[in-house]
């Protein structure tokens, strides 16, 4: 069985509340339940976690080795400056794809730079909670799977 880990960084739990016009209306438990779905469509399992903390990020990216075939990563704000989830993703070996729901490229300048980025496989933004269907997309092609995911 395939094993997906999906991380959803700082303040994420936040969604459906905080900046709705930026990160719209949809809470993590519907993104959750919307890849959790969409795992089981595909045939493999989805898990999800949410830190605040840098630490527990690290820690969870350490903890998958083994057990997960790919990461789908939203590190939220630790993308611009985060060396350490950086390093530890480099040093885990598990194919990586960074999600964001928006387009960092089109909001402040600070959040057009990601650590995140040289270490993933690939980085999907700007298309709110879907991007995480594509990043389940492109961890299935990246697995060689025939990524037939529907949102």
């Amino acid at each position: 069985m395939t094993n997906i880990l999906v991380i959803h960084g700082p303040n994420l739990n936040l969604l459906g509340h905080r900046e709705k016009k930026i990160y719209g209306l949809t809470t993590l438990p519907e993104i959750n339940a919307l890849l959790v779905a969409a795992g089981l469509h595909a045939g493999i399992t989805v898990d999800v976690i949410q830190h605040n903390g840098e630490g527990e990020i690290i820690t969870a990216i350490q903890q998958a080795i083994g057990s997960y075939e790919c990461i789908i990563i939203n590190p939220g704000a630790y993308t611009h400056y985060s060396i350490a989830i950086r390093d530890a993703i480099a040093s885990c070996g598990i194919p990586t794809v960074e999600v964001h729901l928006s387009n960092i490229y089109a909001r402040e300048e600070f959040r057009h730079k990601s650590v995140i980025a040289p270490v993933a496989i690939g980085q999907i933004s700007g298309f709110g909670p879907y991007g995480y269907v594509l990043g389940l997309q492109a961890a299935l092609n990246i697995l060689g799977k025939v990524p037939t995911v529907e949102a």
